[in-house]
């Protein structure tokens, strides 16, 4: 069997990919890519290099640790501190996948001299009839990490293993358990590595030593102003919590301008749309769609967002998804994902803004 490098994060699902393919007989060295590191010098969740090593001596292969800081400040923190101050809500684990991830994997294997590198996601690498690789849902859709993955490239694709596909969180940590893998029982990450508090705006006025926007105003949909607001990093489209204005009735953050540094204020009902309109385009199962063309597919707009029945097309390099439904807070920065019938990922690209109609 090839030889093959498998990402470790330090958490139960990569270790228990690792173990998975050394059992089915793969030859597996373990590798741990450090992206960040706190103030204090603690690694991220997503780079945990200490348990990382443990869980690797326990399976019985080897572990490398590489730094990768630079390359993730450049393509995933910049990046992100930069949507937030455009008024947008990026998903920086998407970017980090394909240039971070998968790009430096994919050199250390060469350098390893391995053939293939694996993950811990749960989704499954599919090569259809027409010679495309894709990702494909995974069979227990609760777990499901295709959303994050829709931005590999085919080279990356063919050339990767995703042995979780088929596995239950709870059958994952059972595995690891019945086998005495030492992170059986560590918790799950739930906020972006590099912003552990979940405060990203307190993350972001730091990172950019208190440059920031300041405060400007609330405004309805009308342009009227309807008080302050404390800075537009604070604020994401749909937010109804902590918005620090007292209105009467519940309202939501339906659009950010961060050209006159205002937050548009709404009833719930002004955020459902039926367009997304797209930039920044990959496409997996299809090269792609020619001008005219119009594609049948179900897609969503958010990681948690379940997929709903939709038709796209291309125009002007865009990529336009309408749903048959309107869709509630279709968030610029965030990612518009497709799907066929079979639950493979067609293509995607992300969210430039959402209208009722093109």
């Amino acid at each position: 069997m090839e030889r093959v490098l498998a990402g470790m994060s330090g958490g139960v699902d990569s270790a228990v990919a690792a173990f998975l393919l050394k059992q089915s007989g793969y030859e597996v060295e373990g590798v741990t890519l450090r992206t960040w590191t706190s103030d204090e010098g603690d690694d991220g969740r997503c780079c945990d290099i200490e348990d990382a090593a443990a869980a690797a001596a326990h399976i019985g292969i080897g572990h490398h640790s590489f730094n990768c800081t630079g390359i993730f400040t450049e393509k995933v923190i910049e990046p992100f501190v930069c949507a937030y101050l455009a008024g947008t809500t990026p998903n920086p684990c998407i970017i980090c996948n394909r240039s971070v991830k998968w790009e430096m994997m994919l050199y250390y294997a060469k350098v390893l001299n391995a053939g293939l590198v694996a993950t811990g996601h749960y989704a499954k690498i599919i090569k259809l009839d027409s010679g495309r690789y894709t990702v494909g849902t995974a069979e227990h859709a609760a777990k499901d990490q295709t959303y994050m993955l829709y931005r590999l490239t085919q080279e990356q694709l063919a050339k990767t293993l995703m042995p979780l596909g088929t596995l239950t969180k709870e059958e994952v940590r059972s595995i690891a358990a019945e086998n005495g893998i030492p992170v059986a029982d560590k918790p799950d990450s739930q906020e972006i590595c590099f912003v552990p508090d979940d405060d990203y705006a307190g993350y972001i006025s730091r990172y950019r030593k208190g440059e920031v926007p300041g405060e400007g105003f609330f405004v309805n949909e009308d342009g009227e102003v309807l008080g302050k607001h404390k800075g537009i990093i604070n604020y994401t489209v749909g937010q109804r919590k902590g918005l620090g204005i007292a209105m009467g009735r519940p309202v939501y953050v339906s659009r950010i301008d961060s050209g006159r540094n205002e937050v548009v204020l709404s009833d719930e009902e002004a955020l459902f749309r039926r367009c997304a309109v797209c930039s920044d385009l990959n496409f997996m199962s299809i090269p792609g769609l020619s001008k005219g063309e119009r594609l049948r597919c179900r897609a969503k707009v958010r990681y948690h967002h379940r997929p709903a029945e939709a038709v796209a097309e291309v125009k002007d390099d865009k990529l336009i998804i309408t749903f048959d439904e309107p869709v509630r807070a279709i968030s610029p920065g965030q990612s518009a994902v497709m799907y066929d019938d079979h639950g493979n990922v067609i293509g995607g690209g992300i969210i430039c803004h959402a209208c009722d109609q093109i």
